[in-house]
């Protein structure tokens, strides 16, 4: 805690104050919103209400981008007794290891999203049955196809009362994977406010995810059925490692799409490697 205090000790308070207010102002501003949807559609109609939402949900992103411009071009980097590399802190290794993990992860959800990735030439084998021979010889047979598996259906079954994919890792996937990209910079930011900045997309995963979760119980926006809830958590694979799922593990092996994920996984290590040389 020492070490946490004289760093920051480096930094002006209102270099902190923007480096987590942004990100603050949006987790707040979306939970008060959302939590007054009913009353305040009712007090000034949906359109003003979504007007209203979208006004402010743009305003607080903009100062978050602010905010990085100011502590990115405006601060200088950590004091060498305090950056990661040395001695006094995380490890190069150890900060690496967490990036490339937590960018591995991110990029491997958000690869899901998209077509199935397959490789694009197929072989085979066969018989050579030519007329008026009597060889039954195999043969090679090469085809080219395309690069996306329109017709991949591995995410449409499951033995989990319909929770498939990534709803297994999370109820909110897509906020997640921002999340774990932003820890992942967060390892390897150059100084303690962008740090704090990057960790910005995972709070408003837990904290979003939570409250969009009690507001779904209630019926406010949304549903979310004791029965999903029971089997799916917010936080990422916790309700595959305490079990909750039947099939968690064997279900998301079967129904992720592998070549996304391996190139999820490539795209992290190129990245990571380039930024910790």
């Amino acid at each position: 805690m020492s070490l946490i205090a004289k760093s920051l000790s480096y930094y002006p308070p209102s270099v902190i104050r923007w480096a987590a207010g942004g990100w603050t102002f949006f987790i707040v501003e979306n939970a008060i919103l959302s939590e007054n949807r009913t009353w305040l559609i009712d007090s000034i109609g949906d359109d003003n209400y979504h007007s209203l939402y979208g006004t402010c949900s743009t305003i607080a992103t903009v100062s978050i981008g602010y905010a990085y411009y100011r502590i990115s071009r405006k601060i200088p980097p950590i004091p060498q007794m305090v950056r990661f590399r040395t001695e006094n802190s995380v490890p190069p290794f150890a900060a690496g290891i967490g990036a490339w993990l937590s960018m591995s992860v991110g990029l491997v959800m958000a690869s899901q999203v998209a077509p199935t990735f397959q490789i694009p030439v197929s072989v085979s084998t066969g018989h050579d049955y030519s007329s008026g021979s009597n060889n039954n010889n195999e043969k090679w047979k090469f085809q080219v196809r395309c690069p996306f598996d329109f017709a991949d259906t591995r995410s449409e079954t499951s033995s989990d009362n319909n929770i498939r994919g990534l709803e297994r890792i999370s109820r909110h996937p897509s906020l997640w994977s921002f999340g774990f990209f932003g820890m992942s910079q967060s390892f390897v930011a150059s100084t303690i406010p962008l740090q704090i900045w990057w960790l910005g997309p995972a709070f408003v995963a837990l904290l979003g995810g939570n409250h969009t979760d009690s507001r779904f119980r209630r019926g406010i926006g949304g549903t979310l059925s004791p029965e999903y809830e029971c089997q799916t958590s917010n936080v990422p694979f916790l309700a595959m490692i305490s079990g909750k799922q039947s099939c968690g593990w064997e279900g998301l092996g079967k129904e992720i799409k592998p070549l996304n994920a391996a190139l999820g996984v490539v795209a992290s290590s190129i990245w990571i490697l380039q930024r910790m040389r």
